[in-house]
């Protein structure tokens, strides 16, 4: 068996957090008219610091995905997009590009400014993914832009004795590095796959804030039911030591999100996420007056 995916035994959680609340997302649409559901809506940055947005977009109807997200702005946080199904060409004006396709993430850091487009390659069959935007502390707000690819095969995973089998796109699970680690946030982001009837334990400092998500099939967490397309906000316990997730009759499919709140302020407007709303008149400034570079054709 490869470095990349290994068989683990279960994480011992001696106590799991509960369900605080059940999330149903909201149909929105967003870039050239792109059709997705807004999980983590702006109301909620608060509770789920340091996360601040989550959208769910999946179709096999190209009307609902084709035109794309054409060039816009980001100044201030991280976005990851991870694609279950599907092409998606990234091109910014830092001079990155790469193609997002099945079981990849593409991890882009706006920093101080970066405009880019994130085009469909792709004219029918079914893109599904989510795009998950993390907040960055206000010391590295105006950091250089980075960005990277991770091809499906790239991404670090591993198979529990009970047949869960997790993808880590950051983080660290049953003694596994995910793909990427941010010391201020620790964010916490897995992909896991659970057999029907199978579970899955994972470990949570007690200060985090953590989420879940189902997108297959239905999960239990500590006696909550929790069906597809909700999200359950974990309750933050200070005698829980983690969380355990339950499948149902069938398999399921559940994103698992957690990472070390900022506790600080939160300015934002569109795609720019300050601390203060001076912050954002200049972010606005920069980029009315061309100091997000343009991206080079």
């Amino acid at each position: 068996m490869s470095d990349k995916h290994q068989q683990r035994s279960s994480e011992a959680v001696a106590h799991s957090r509960s369900v605080e609340r059940l999330v149903a997302g909201q149909a929105t649409s967003d870039g050239a008219g792109v059709k997705l559901t807004r999980v983590l809506t702006q109301p909620l940055q608060r509770r789920l610091d340091p996360f601040l947005m989550l959208d769910a977009f999946g179709s096999n109807d190209p009307d609902d995905y084709l035109a794309g997200f054409p060039d816009h702005p980001h100044r201030g946080f991280e976005t990851i997009t991870y694609m279950i199904a599907g092409r998606m060409r990234h091109r910014d004006s830092a001079g990155h590009e790469g193609l997002l396709e099945n079981g990849g993430v593409q991890w882009m850091t706006a920093g101080r400014g970066v405009i880019h487009s994130e085009l469909p390659e792709q004219e029918e069959g079914v893109m599904e993914g989510f795009q998950l935007w993390l907040n960055l502390p206000g010391r590295d707000k105006m950091c250089a832009p980075w960005y990277r690819d991770f091809a499906a095969a790239e991404l670090p995973s591993f198979t529990t004795d009970a047949g869960a089998a997790v993808t880590l796109i950051a983080g660290e699970s049953h003694g596994v590095a995910g793909a990427v680690t941010r010391d201020a946030t620790a964010p916490l982001y897995l992909d896991i796959h659970l057999p029907a009837g199978a579970r899955f334990a994972q470990t949570l400092p007690a200060g985090h804030n953590a989420f879940l998500y189902v997108y297959r099939g239905a999960v239990t967490v500590a006696g909550t039911p929790v069906a597809v397309q909700r999200m359950a906000i974990l309750a933050n316990d200070a005698a829980a030591d983690g969380v355990v997730i339950e499948a149902g009759e069938a398999p399921a499919r559940v994103l698992l999100i957690a990472g070390r709140p900022l506790g600080e302020p939160i300015a934002q407007y569109g795609p720019f996420v300050m601390n203060t709303q001076v912050e954002i008149h200049e972010a606005l400034a920069d980029y009315r007056d061309g100091r997000f570079a343009p991206i080079a054709s």
